[in-house]
């Protein structure tokens, strides 16, 4: 964006993700993740100018417009505030629209923070069957699952690939989690033990599914006016990118299909667009972590080509071959493990730009990739509709 003030994260924060938490409140759970950033950030609510807050489907947490039920647990009344819903992508669309307000000149602090608790909805497929039209394709039914294992499909006609391919992206992931004292996931896996795991709608299996998760997660994004005034070093945001795909699900499968379901060319023209702006030429050369969203390990396979990691087709052998993991060489992918570990789905997004910043800034503990300084994170949201993109990196000078 021509002419904008540049943008940083300067706090993270995010509770451990679990099934589900009896001893808090939704609001309480969203001052949770919103303390942890705010002390990260060395702020107090009363240096925020405004708040983003991030808030998937209410359904899943029981209570309509669940934004009001947490103004005042956030401290934030008499601050302006506005809620964000993009389903899955609702996390990251949250962060760009907080990298909105202060890239506008408008605000110098931001504050995202927000908080999900899947598993208290009873079904959360049951919730997510209802975004489907209602006569033709809610009936299937459709939900994410579902919806998913047709583009897994897709993608293993189209390529040749297979469970064991997927597999492989469960184990790759379920190892970095075992690093990642967040993660909701957290016991490694063998390729055996994915696929002996239930079916759940082939060829996803109950081994290549994430969890339904509780948790909470903030950022603090501020100006670099503000940063520069207070010697503070942020992970710069270098450039945002975003897109939307066909809501009909017969427009990417039939004959004349608008786009592929077995690809993620709509993300990858986020992807793009987050490129460009941040100056990125060769994603897979000048990239050191990808913090993507793949809610199930097919997903991972077409993302990480969407990305520009590696040719389309080639993740699988990529995968094989021990690609895109701690200590390979290259980008690696989901060091937290992912979302494959941890899905708490209105704010998942956001634990992939807490986790992307906290690379780049070398504050990521033990699944911290060596010398990581630039670093890009994703979401997908709706039914495969929405989708982020966002590159970071602890320096403003140019991407080498």
């Amino acid at each position: 964006m021509n002419g904008s003030t540049n943008v940083g994260v300067l706090g993270v924060g995010q509770t451990e993700y679990v099934t589900r938490r009896t001893d808090v409140t939704f609001p309480e759970l969203v001052h949770e993740g919103a303390t942890l950033a705010l002390a990260d950030a060395g702020l107090d609510m009363g240096q925020v100018d405004a708040v983003v807050f991030p808030l998937a489907p209410d359904a899943l947490i029981g209570v309509g417009n669940g934004e009001r039920w947490c103004v005042e647990a956030l401290g934030a009344a008499g601050k302006p505030f506005m809620r964000v819903n993009n389903g899955g992508a609702t996390g990251m669309s949250a962060v760009i629209t907080a990298w909105t307000h202060i890239a506008s000149g408008m605000f110098d602090v931001v504050l995202v923070a927000g908080a999900d608790r899947v598993s208290e909805s009873g079904s959360a497929q049951s919730v997510l069957n209802k975004m489907w039209d209602v006569g033709y394709e809610r009936p299937v039914p459709l939900n994410t699952i579902t919806m998913l294992a047709l583009s897994a499909v897709r993608y293993m006609h189209a390529y040749g690939s297979d469970e064991v391919d997927m597999a492989r992206v469960t184990v790759k992931n379920r190892a970095h989690a075992a690093l990642n004292p967040k993660a909701h996931l957290r016991s490694p896996v063998t390729v055996e033990e994915v696929l002996a795991s239930r079916t759940l709608a082939w060829p996803i299996k109950l081994g290549d599914a994430c969890p339904s998760s509780t948790g909470a997660a903030g950022v603090v994004l501020v100006s670099e006016r503000y940063a520069r005034a207070h010697g503070l070093s942020p992970a710069w945001i270098r450039g945002v990118g975003q897109n939307t795909e066909t809501y009909w699900m017969g427009d990417r499968v039939g004959p004349r299909r608008v786009a592929d379901h077995g690809d993620a060319d709509a993300q990858g023209t986020a992807f793009q667009r987050a490129y460009a702006q941040a100056g990125l030429t060769d994603p897979a050369r000048q990239l050191d972590v990808a913090e993507i969203y793949a809610p199930f390990s097919s997903v991972e396979l077409h993302v990480i080509e969407a990305a520009g990691l590696c040719a389309r087709g080639e993740a699988p052998k990529r995968l094989a071959r021990g690609d895109f993991a701690l200590g390979s060489d290259g980008c690696v992918v989901n060091p937290s493990g992912g979302v494959l570990c941890s899905n708490p789905i209105a704010v998942t997004g956001v634990a992939r730009v807490v986790e992307a910043a906290s690379q780049v800034r070398g504050r990521a503990g033990a699944h911290q990739v060596p010398g990581a300084r630039t670093a890009v994170a994703s979401a997908i949201g709706g039914d495969h509709q929405f989708y982020s993109a966002l590159v970071l990196s602890d320096h403003l000078e140019e991407i080498s």
